[in-house]
C-alpha cells in the first residue's frame, strides 16, 4: 500500500516537473521553448451591427484565455506571438420556423477574422475566420441575455484561436 502511494507520488511529481519545464502541457498545447511573450492587439468591431463593448470584451477574453492556459507572458506591444484582427460579423437570424411562420428561436453568431503573427518562426503564421453561435427562444428578450450570449460565444471563440495557435488542430 505504501509502496502504491509512493509510485502515484513520484508520477505526479514527474508529470508536474515536466509540465513546467515545457515538455507536456495539460491542455495539450505544445508552445516552443523560444516563445516567451504574446500581445493581442485590439479587435475593432467592423460587422453591420455595433454593439459598443463587444471589441474590448472580446480583446479582453482573449488575452485571459491565453493567461490562463499558457506561461506566456503579456506584452503590450508587440510579442513573439502577435494576435489581431476584427470583428467581421454580429448577426442575429430566425431559426426553427414554425407553421405560424413565427421563429421558435434566434441564432446569434458572432464571426472574428484573426491574424495569428509568429514573430519566431513566420512559417506558421496564418489568418482565419472563426465563427460561433448561439440559439435562444425568440420569446427571451435579447436585452436581457445579450452579454451572458455574449460571454458563452467569445469563450468559444478564445478557446477555438488559442486551439489553433498552440494545439494545432
Amino acid at each position: 500500500m505504501i509502496v502504491n502511494f509512493y509510485k502515484l507520488i513520484i508520477y505526479i511529481s514527474s508529470l508536474l516537473f515536466m509540465s513546467s519545464c515545457g515538455f507536456y502541457s495539460f491542455n495539450g498545447a505544445s508552445i516552443s521553448q523560444d516563445i516567451e511573450t504574446f500581445s493581442v492587439q485590439y479587435f475593432p468591431n467592423r460587422a453591420k451591427t455595433i454593439v459598443p463593448s463587444l471589441s474590448q470584451f472580446f480583446t479582453e477574453k482573449l488575452k485571459d484565455y491565453i493567461l490562463e492556459q499558457s506561461n506566456l507572458e503579456l506584452e503590450t506591444s508587440t510579442g513573439d506571438i502577435d494576435f489581431s484582427g476584427e470583428i467581421i460579423k454580429y448577426e442575429i437570424k430566425p431559426m426553427a420556423i414554425q407553421a405560424n411562420e413565427q421563429a421558435a428561436q434566434n441564432r446569434l453568431t458572432i464571426t472574428i477574422k484573426l491574424i495569428y503573427t509568429n514573430n519566431r518562426n513566420i512559417s506558421k503564421n496564418f489568418e482565419k475566420n472563426f465563427s460561433r453561435y448561439s440559439d435562444y427562444m425568440s420569446n427571451q428578450n435579447l436585452n436581457d441575455i445579450e452579454n451572458s450570449l455574449i460571454e458563452q460565444i467569445t469563450s468559444e471563440l478564445s478557446e477555438d484561436i488559442f486551439n489553433k495557435a498552440f494545439v494545432n488542430w
